[in-house]
């Protein structure tokens, strides 16, 4: 019972810093683990509160080990291992340049005539995985942004194409990587 006093009365206190804290709009935040010990209705109040001071032309730092919440809200970042820099630049573009242009695509093709299809401009990673709706489910890798489009065409015409979609690194699996050197 303690402990949830405890707990109940840190995290009003935490409340009542932020409020303090932004209550006359400062132009520069910088928070340190700012979604730490709230709830997800409160985490997500205060991630809202923080976009919205954003939007008004605050500049906000936060340093945070929960990179969910970096892809939600920064739009820059750096990423930092033992002092170091390690990476540093938009999401957006982090993202799209550590994805490696693996796609999604749901199909109607077996894997053999997928394969066929896509020589010598893409090929399918891993097994096929089940039927959705009638549609199988695979990850494709184009190695050449100009095959793209090619692919699609393919797929569209031969395969039954129902969708495709780029797979985009989370920042949790880009920081492991960047911090273990295989990026």
């Amino acid at each position: 019972w303690d402990r949830k006093v405890e707990d109940l009365s840190k995290g009003m206190a935490q409340k009542v810093q932020f409020i303090v804290t932004v209550l006359h709009e400062p132009k520069l935040l910088i928070f340190d683990e700012p979604f730490s010990g709230f709830d997800p209705i409160n985490a997500n109040m205060l991630k809202q509160e923080i976009l919205s001071l954003r939007d008004r032309g605050a500049t906000v730092i936060f340093s945070t080990h929960n990179m969910a919440s970096v892809e939600e809200i920064c739009d820059h970042v750096t990423l930092i291992n033992k002092s170091q820099n390690i990476l540093t630049g938009s999401v957006a573009e982090i993202r799209r340049s550590a994805g490696g242009n693996n796609f999604e695509v749901l199909h109607r093709a077996d894997d053999a005539t997928l394969d066929t299809l896509l020589a010598g401009c893409a090929e399918r990673v891993g097994e096929s995985r089940g039927v959705i709706g009638g549609y199988r489910e695979s990850r494709i890798f184009i190695p050449r942004d100009e095959d793209v489009q090619r692919a699609i065409a393919t797929m569209n015409e031969r395969c039954g194409l129902r969708s495709i979609s780029e797979v985009m690194p989370s920042m949790n699996d880009i920081f492991i990587r960047a911090v273990n050197g295989t990026l």
